[in-house]
């Protein structure tokens, strides 16, 4: 019984720590979570229907940061993403690269 519970707590702590979950973390401190999912869509895109779109597209962690920050629309609607001031450039990077790392 010990030995199990060492192992789960082990894991647990592994798990927070890791970048999925930092990365995870700041969208939710960045209330990107109030209109994206990982796995479904909300009022925006799946996050990994967008990583299959941008899938082989080099350019597209850039693109990606861009609209976190500035906002964009046409691309999966009429609903515009609105434009994010409170997220710095290091941090679109991260999420864009997060994103689309949930493929």
């Amino acid at each position: 019984m010990k030995k199990h519970l060492i192992f789960f707590t082990v894991a647990a702590v592994s798990f927070m720590t890791s970048p999925a979950w930092a990365d995870l973390a700041l969208a939710t401190s960045k209330n990107c979570l109030a209109c994206h999912a990982v796995d479904k869509k909300l009022v925006g895109p799946a996050y990994k229907d967008v990583a299959a779109k941008y899938a082989g597209d080099k350019s597209a962690a850039d693109k990606l940061a861009t609209k976190i920050q500035k906002g964009g629309a046409g691309v999966w609607g009429p609903v515009p993403m609105p434009a994010n001031t409170q997220v710095n450039d290091a941090e679109a990077k991260k999420l864009a690269a997060w994103v689309l790392s949930t493929k």
